[in-house]
């Protein structure tokens, strides 16, 4: 075979294996869109199920089928004007805010003492904050009802919001964060004459937006569906929270499924409209948690 025999042969080739990675490739995103599509499905329909039993009335919610002969908003009317919904939602604004903003505080200075400074066991103090985030929440209850109650401070907000501020989570986003900036920027800030705490106010945290983006939407969020901490902390009905009232609603409606489903829709809406509106922010945040400098 001659070169110019081969020339072809080898450009056909080529062509094929183009063909076969392409293949390969297509098989690829067809199957990872089918899991998308599963772990979708998955998800929503308990939620179109929950929004459709909120529509019906409720002799009909325990009929068995998705369409709705006449659809009805009067289990949001009852749930608006027979609970303190509205005085919940204020509640849960307010803690779930305190949280957001003290976690990004405290986590911050964290991650940038151990990103940023050098002292002695440094490593394996982040290792320990790392290791709180295999304690289970349940386990700490009990001591951090006690320290609450010898501070006085039960049935506060300040009670519930305290114990959610210091997050392993957050620490490590932060720390990872912080990792992945130029080291020169602390250098040019010190010869400005920038202590540390200037570095840090000045440099790095405007340079953090997705991180803090990121912690304050995760915070929030879990600082608004926490159930268990408020019931047991908050007593005054005036400051419950989201959670802890509509375990109340599902208490006094009993078998008036359209209404505990109002009233369960009505409290996932700001979450929603959360991740709705910052989504782009959380996958910044988390993606720049790999970033090295």
């Amino acid at each position: 075979m001659t070169i110019t025999d081969e020339a072809p042969a080898t450009a056909e080739k080529a062509r094929a294996d183009v063909a076969r990675a392409d293949s390969r490739t297509k098989l690829f995103n067809r199957i990872c869109a089918g899991v998308l599509i599963a772990f979708a499905l998955i998800w929503l329909v308990p939620i179109l199920w929950a929004i459709d039993t909120a529509l019906k009335p409720n002799e009909e919610t325990t009929e068995t089928r998705w369409l709705i002969d006449n659809p009805t908003f009067d289990a949001f009317g009852r749930v608006l004007r027979d609970t303190d919904i509205l005085r919940w939602f204020g509640s849960s604004l307010i803690i779930s805010t305190m949280t957001a903003i003290g976690t990004v505080i405290v986590a911050s200075l964290a991650g940038f003492a151990f990103s940023r400074m050098r002292f002695k066991y440094r490593n394996h103090l982040f290792f320990l904050v790392l290791a709180g985030i295999m304690i289970p929440g349940q386990v700490l209850i009990v001591p951090q009802f006690r320290e609450m109650d010898s501070l006085g401070i039960l049935n506060t907000f300040w009670a519930v919001s305290a114990t959610q501020i210091p997050t392993a989570v957050a620490v490590f986003i932060f720390k990872q964060f912080f990792d992945g900036l130029p080291r020169e920027l602390d250098e040019v800030a010190r010869i400005d004459g920038a202590n540390f705490w200037g570095i840090y106010r000045k440099v790095i945290m405007p340079l953090a937006r997705p991180a803090v983006a990121a912690v304050v939407i995760f915070a929030f969020v879990q600082s608004w569906n926490d159930l268990l901490w408020p019931l047991l902390v908050l007593s005054n009905p005036d400051i419950m929270t989201i959670p802890v009232g509509l375990a109340t609603v599902q208490g006094s409606f009993g078998i008036r499924y359209a209404d505990v489903m109002a009233s369960a829709v009505l409290g996932a809406v700001p979450l929603v409209a959360v991740f709705l509106l910052f989504q782009r922010n959380i996958v910044e945040g988390i993606a720049g948690t790999g970033l090295k400098g």
